[in-house]
């Protein structure tokens, strides 16, 4: 049988509908490991339908004649699931009223399939460990080791590696689980076969429901296809029952399915604004960023001040008048002279990048009623001295890099990446911070 049949009846057996290359490697993929025992992590976007591939591997293999059970390790809590899964002995705990199996030892010579494997309890992580080394376990309150003889087939729509680096996740476990990696494409990657899936799901509940089913226009189509559908499969198929069910016109348009189609929200902030009065970001604050702002005004105000001693120096070489048009000419000094290594709370892209200005040259003008920065020159008494002020204001905007770099460490447990990801800065540039300040990164 040659691959392109044996996928074809694969599809036709488990209802597996579309023809993207990363669907098909994904379905070779499966079909490939499913006579071997070997343990198998799907990877793939919530609603992507990893729970089909499970039954795939399943079906096709030696075990496929005992039990399979499907388990979402997030659905189940976290001081109950030791004991769905291990099972435990009458008294263990409160209302342990008797024996009870879990579903190891329940799905002994089958398949399991955990879902959602990055919400499982640090604890537990340890005791499915031991199952996939050496096919034993201890139930919830007792000393008695059992053997079991299951086929672990495992899911996650997160990044294993990055629950890892917090924590989160043990990395043993990982690569125990991660021996034949599977990747699930999201529906978005599959192009063609969001509109086939569409006609199935629509054909299916018009049929169920005694209606006629709908059809798409050509833009209608298009616009189906241009979709994110952050939902995936899940969101296709409510999407098609509710124009199947809610429209009189058979023919949906572009215009028609707009209706239907929600608008993806997105927050525009950065993403450390928007975690500030929410989650764990407790260590900033509001008055943090108005610190910050307050600063950077003070810093602007600054370099204002050196701008204009600079223009009135500038007289021993030729001379520069000050008039109301000059002062417009310069108006854009007032914008956009951020500097891009100062450590700021808001990330840079809340606002642009400083750019070069090329100024004009000036010539003296000569005006009786305007004043000559050439006869100042010699009144040095009403020109004010800013240096202190420039070296005050740098030392408290460099103590407060120095503060805000070190808080933020802290709170990541000096793991440069999200400390960078915090203060809205490169990894590069923190490590050059961390450097200039002496900062003991532990």
């Amino acid at each position: 049988m040659s691959n392109n049949t044996e996928l074809q009846s694969v599809k036709n057996r488990f209802g597996i509908i579309g023809n993207a290359p990363t669907l098909n490697h994904a379905l070779s993929v499966a079909i490939q490991v499913a006579p071997t025992d070997l343990t198998v992590l799907i990877n793939g976007e919530s609603g992507s339908g990893k729970e089909s591939f499970s039954k795939v591997i399943h079906a096709l293999s030696s075990r496929k004649h005992g039990p399979f059970i499907a388990i979402n390790c997030g659905a189940i809590p976290e001081g109950t699931i030791d004991s769905e899964l291990f099972g435990h002995v009458k008294g263990s705990f409160t209302g342990a009223i008797d024996d009870r199996k879990g579903y190891f030892e329940t799905t002994s010579t089958g398949t399991i399939f955990l879902d959602e494997i990055a919400e499982m309890p640090i604890g537990t992580q340890a005791r499915l460990l031991r199952v996939l080394e050496n096919g034993e376990f201890i139930p919830v309150g007792s000393s008695k080791v059992k053997k079991t003889d299951v086929r672990v087939v495992a899911a996650t729509n997160v990044n294993l590696l990055e629950a890892i680096e917090r924590g989160r996740f043990r990395e043993d476990l990982y690569y125990r689980l991660n021996t034949v990696p599977l990747h699930v494409p999201a529906l978005r990657e599959r192009g063609y076969d969001i509109e086939l899936l569409f006609r199935k799901f629509s054909t299916d509940f018009a049929e169920k429901n005694h209606i006629r089913p709908i059809e798409l226009t050509e833009n209608a189509s298009q616009m189906l296809m241009n979709f994110r559908f952050p939902g995936n499969i899940r969101q296709l198929k409510n999407i098609a029952e509710q124009i199947t069910i809610l429209e009189f016109e058979r023919l949906v348009s572009a215009e028609i399915l707009t209706k239907y189609l929600p608008r993806e929200q997105s927050s525009r902030l950065p993403t450390l604004l928007r975690g500030l009065n929410g989650g764990n970001d407790s260590n900033f604050s509001e008055r943090d960023l108005l610190y910050k702002v307050l600063f950077d005004m003070r810093k602007d105000m600054t370099d204002l001040k050196k701008l204009v001693l600079s223009l009135m120096q500038g007289g021993q070489t030729g001379g520069v008048s000050i008039n109301a048009e000059i002062m417009q000419q310069h108006q854009g000094l007032f914008e956009d002279i951020h500097q891009e290594d100062s450590v700021a709370l808001m990330p840079p892209t809340v606002y642009n990048p400083p750019q070069q200005t090329n100024y004009p040259s000036y010539q003296p003008v000569d005006n009786q009623n305007i004043i000559k920065i050439d006869s100042l020159q010699g009144d040095r008494i009403n020109v004010e001295d800013i240096s202190h002020e420039t070296e005050e204001n740098s030392y408290s905007l460099e103590k407060q890099e120095k503060e805000m770099i070190v808080r933020a460490l802290k709170k990541n447990n000096f793991k440069r990446k999200y400390a960078a990801l915090d203060l809205g800065i490169s990894e590069r540039t923190l490590y050059r911070k961390i450097k200039q300040y002496d900062i003991e990164d532990e």
